[in-house]
């Protein structure tokens, strides 16, 4: 085991976040369940010549302060962690919850007010990678209340894990080296589409997408990752979309939404489970109800949803949307405390780029 967490260390050390002498990393977990992974990182970084910072998480205090804090507190952001954002040169943030469910109790306009106060944090981050200066990667470590979403044993979610991530294999950094150029070949081919148009299961949606750049995802920001994706134009968004999957957010979920489009913005809005929670997230600022992100999941070896968007919104012949917050880097300008990502199954869909047909039932056809 500990062969794996070498690997999986060198994957996000020397791939995702390219360490080299001299930089400022910061190793961000969620609690010491990640504990080895966390060790490896470690040791890797001060051979690479950097200068660790380990910030581990301690279960429950999140839920402690949603339930217990005063409206001036949920708006306080403390000036340590602004000045984190702003020098650290690499991010490394583990995922490792003892359980997922722990938000879902917790007051969800508290929760709106919390991630709006922290919106902060997140456009220094993407702001400060856009511009070259900060390499962030997003990883998970395999834990019993990540398996008992996927409704899974801790050793199969473990396989699950090591296999999305390709770490199966002898030299797991080559083959994310042969997926990057394979989806940057599609992204070249895509580059410049000015509507994208998707049809499905009670959907028919279009998204501008001029002047946007569309990103290819190759694990250097999530890992693991597979995914295509760019921010829409901010107002011109018409139709309407339905997504099959279970939308997860911070321990909270909605299930069968339906959405529809005006002008860019969401002016109908339902779901079979957790609507109001939907309406919350919805109503949580002036951007949360923009899409901020529209993608397509690449990666043929996350077959089923788990319950963690990390990998979800991977899946092989999926798509997924974004309610708030875009990413910079695209060209998007949508500013929102939200950036909440929503999954549909496009195994009996299609997606037309400038009244092209390039992707049907699950596959690019380009």
């Amino acid at each position: 085991m500990n062969n794996l967490y070498q690997k999986y260390a060198d994957v996000l050390v020397n791939y995702s976040t390219k360490v080299k002498k001299g930089d400022l990393v910061l190793i961000k977990a969620e609690s010491y369940l990640a504990e080895p992974l966390i060790k490896e990182i470690y040791k890797l970084v001060l051979k690479n010549g950097a200068n660790p910072i380990v910030r581990c998480g301690l279960e429950g205090l999140s839920e402690i302060f949603i339930k217990n804090a005063s409206d001036e507190q949920l708006s306080f952001v403390d000036d340590i962690s602004k000045l984190e954002y702003n020098k650290i040169d690499k991010l490394i943030s583990i995922g490792a919850p003892f359980n997922v469910k722990a938000m879902a109790g917790v007051n969800s306009d508290k929760l709106a007010k919390r991630s709006k106060a922290t919106r902060e944090l997140s456009q220094t981050m993407l702001k400060r990678s856009e511009k070259g200066e900060l390499n962030w990667v997003i990883a998970d470590f395999p834990t019993h209340a990540l398996s008992q979403e996927a409704k899974m044993s801790l050793e199969d979610y473990t396989e699950f894990l090591i296999k999305a991530c390709y770490l199966d294999l002898e030299n797991p950094v080559q083959k994310w080296e042969e997926i990057s150029k394979e989806q940057n070949r599609i992204v070249n081919l895509i580059q410049n589409t000015k509507n994208v148009h998707i049809i499905g299961e009670k959907t028919d949606i279009t998204f501008n997408t001029e002047n946007r750049k569309w990103i290819s995802c190759d694990g250097l920001n999530n890992f693991p990752d597979g995914e295509i994706f760019t921010s829409p134009v901010e107002d011109l968004t018409e139709g309407e979309i339905y997504f099959d999957f279970p939308a997860i957010y911070r321990g909270n979920s909605a299930e069968k939404i339906y959405l529809k489009f005006s002008k860019g913005r969401v002016i109908e809005a339902k779901a079979e489970v957790g609507e109001d929670f939907l309406l919350s997230m919805l109503n949580m600022d002036e951007g949360s109800k923009i899409s901020g992100e529209i993608a397509i999941g690449t990666n043929e070896r996350v077959k089923n949803v788990t319950g963690n968007i990390l990998f979800d919104e991977k899946i092989g012949g999926s798509i997924h949307m974004a309610l708030g917050a875009s990413y910079p880097e695209t060209g998007g300008k949508n500013v929102s405390g939200l950036h909440w990502d929503i999954i549909k199954n496009m195994k009996n869909g299609e997606i037309f780029m400038d009244d092209k047909l390039v992707y049907k039932d699950g596959k690019f056809v380009i």
